[in-house]
């Protein structure tokens, strides 16, 4: 448990980072959307959880309806608000952060499954089977506790409350510039990628290095385990700590 927590967790959620990536088409490019999408499910073999082509179709729509009370799933639910708004509540609601993710879309915009998404499911029902059947209870359990424990009460895991919760009154996107950018795609370089979504990782802090007067002088973060202290511990901080907009519907 302890490997799982310290190199296996590290390791899976960078796998999930490059997901984050290809979500954004950095796999093969725009032009290629099944080469990326497939590219996904094999990266999201050793993390043990079927996520990839799910994620995308909700990450493009946290983009596009930033803030959205509906369409924006990054949003925690009044109910996560309410019951998890102590210290204490803080702590269990940052542990169980995978189980929100997962399940929070399914209740706030449900949307019905396409072929690819129940295939991606099959296959890596499949290859967790071949892993437990081949390599033993250990292994399984090594990959999928080390998926659970990275996206919960891990360092790594702290750029999912440094992004978006509201730190300073008004700023509901914030960067981390620290060495945690080497293992996770850059994906600290937030307000960048928000900007420019379709710029791969690799070049956003040559972004920032070009347009210095848009970034420098904004809040950030200097660690992600300072952010997951502060969250729990800051009692002006909680679940619904984040810009809200209200949903006005979709024109087509």
């Amino acid at each position: 448990m302890i490997l799982a927590y310290c190199f296996g967790g590290v390791v899976n959620h960078s796998l999930m980072l490059a997901i984050h990536e290809i979500a954004h088409n950095m796999g093969f490019g725009p032009k290629y959307p099944m080469y990326n999408k497939l590219l996904g499910m094999f990266a999201n073999l050793p993390i043990g959880l079927p996520f990839s082509v799910t994620f995308k179709h909700y990450h493009l729509e946290h983009h596009r309806y930033q803030g959205d009370e509906k369409l924006d799933t990054d949003i925690p639910t009044y109910v996560e608000a309410k019951l998890f708004n102590s210290t204490f509540g803080k702590f269990i609601w940052v542990l169980l952060q995978p189980f929100f993710y997962a399940l929070r879309p399914m209740f706030v915009y449900p949307k019905n499954p396409t072929a690819l998404e129940i295939i991606s499911v099959v296959i890596q029902l499949a290859f967790n089977y071949w892993v437990y059947l081949y390599l033993g209870t250990k292994v399984i359990t090594y990959m999928l506790a080390g998926s659970l424990m990275a996206m919960g009460l891990h360092p790594v895991a702290g750029h999912f409350i440094s992004e978006h919760y509201m730190f300073h009154k008004g700023y509901e996107t914030y960067s981390y510039y620290g060495p945690l950018n080497f293992i996770t795609f850059n994906v600290g370089y937030h307000n960048e990628h928000h900007d420019f979504p379709f710029v791969p990782g690799s070049k956003l802090p040559q972004v920032k290095k070009i347009a210095p007067e848009f970034y420098d002088n904004l809040p950030q973060h200097h660690s992600w385990t300072s952010v997951l202290y502060d969250f729990i511990m800051d009692p002006s901080i909680g679940p619904y700590a984040r810009i809200k907009r209200k949903h006005k519907g979709l024109k087509f």
